[in-house]
């Protein structure tokens, strides 16, 4: 039985680990559930797997919790109880699912602490990759993606010489938008941004995909995940979210991971690995799926995925401002204050005031964040 802490289980990837679990019953111990601030999701998650310690990181809502979730469990909060969830000593695998900066240095200290990671947090990586891959080295730490594109990367390369490894094809459904133009976008509304065709995530990230800046933070994580330089990295637009991403090798083979949308599989393999077991669900219907169609992105009308492009090649701190200025442009979206076509202009803008700094420690990587968030969010 795995011992697991989940950082983020109120959200889309939280919960649907959990549904993972409740399918697999005996095969994991749940002893942190970590959120922001959903007590109301949280007590049922208490209820029904009875963890040791849970995490609210909202204060305020950590007080309310303790009239609310009784005297069996042990109430954290703050950004010290992310941490402590993190690195539980009866904690082996830690699902860093938390969204936003918020789950890098949680990550990082889960890492020191010799936990394995399912990483769902972006963020971690994209602005933090260069000191959290060496160090999982050096603990001997299994980073396991629970992205799917990059689950799918970790698959086709399993048991392959990584040095033969020619080119990654990281794969975008294209989002709502797939096909419009910039004209086209300009009175998008929030309803139609969330409105994805084929994946049901949370707000957030179905924002980031809708600009196409996902793929760009995903590109990010590749580099760091395995290895590779950035201009091996290919974007590929697949709008049927059945490969999700392809290995090209240096004969010219390609494999390729297919499955339906479904985020329990990545997780799934994440938790078990190595070991595959049942997981029920639709599973791809060649037959009636037909075809499968293929494009470039579109890096005038998605200027966002061109920032990011951009801000990898640059490296350094350009990652972390460039995401912090993604978090605060989707949060001033969401809440009305921007246009849709406003969330690029304004990443891109808060890019151009920035000086790099060459490998930044995590203090500088998370004060350039909170500047950042101070400033514009």
């Amino acid at each position: 039985m795995r011992r697991i802490s989940i950082l983020g289980s109120s959200g889309s990837i939280g919960t649907q680990t959990l549904d993972v679990i409740r399918d697999n019953p005996g095969d994991f111990k749940v002893v942190c559930l970590a959120v922001n601030s959903n007590i109301d999701i949280l007590k049922k998650q208490v209820e029904e797997f009875k963890p040791d310690f849970v995490c609210i990181y909202n204060e305020k809502k950590a007080l309310e919790a303790k009239n609310i979730l009784g005297t069996d469990v042990h109430i954290l909060t703050g950004m010290d109880g992310l941490i402590e969830c993190a690195t539980n000593e009866q904690v082996d695998i830690v699902v860093g699912a938390v969204v936003g900066m918020i789950g890098v240095r949680p990550v990082v200290e889960a890492v020191k602490a010799g936990k394995d990671i399912a990483l769902a947090n972006k963020e971690s990586l994209v602005t933090a990759g260069h000191i959290i891959m060496p160090l999982a080295e050096k603990m001997g730490v299994s980073i396991l993606p629970v992205d799917s594109e990059h689950s799918a990367i970790f698959q086709a390369l399993n048991g392959e010489d990584k040095k033969s490894l020619h080119k990654i094809w990281l794969t975008a459904s294209g989002g709502p938008f797939r096909g419009k133009k910039r004209d086209e976008l300009k009175n998008v509304s929030v309803e139609q941004a969330l409105n994805h065709p084929n994946w049901s995530m949370g707000k957030k990230i179905t924002i980031d995909s809708a600009t196409m800046v996902n793929k760009g933070l995903e590109l990010m994580e590749a580099k760091w995940l395995f290895g590779t330089d950035i201009d091996k990295i290919q974007i590929l637009i697949q709008p049927q979210s059945v490969i999700h991403s392809m290995v090209e090798f240096e004969d010219g083979a390609v494999i390729a991971e297919l499955g339906t949308p479904d985020m329990r599989l990545p997780i799934q393999y994440a938790l078990y690995y190595p070991k595959r077991i049942y997981l029920r669900g639709d599973r791809v219907d060649f037959y009636s799926l037909g075809k499968l169609d293929f494009d470039k992105p579109d890096l005038e009308t998605f200027e966002g995925l061109k920032a990011a492009i951009d801000a990898a090649h640059i490296g350094g701190s350009m990652p972390t401002v460039f995401n912090a200025a993604n978090e605060c442009a989707v949060a001033r979206f969401l809440a009305g204050k921007i246009g849709f076509l406003d969330i690029a202009d304004m990443i891109k803008n808060i890019m151009e005031k920035h000086t790099v700094i060459e490998n930044p420690d995590i203090d500088t990587i998370i004060g350039l964040g909170d500047e950042i968030f101070k400033e514009y969010m």
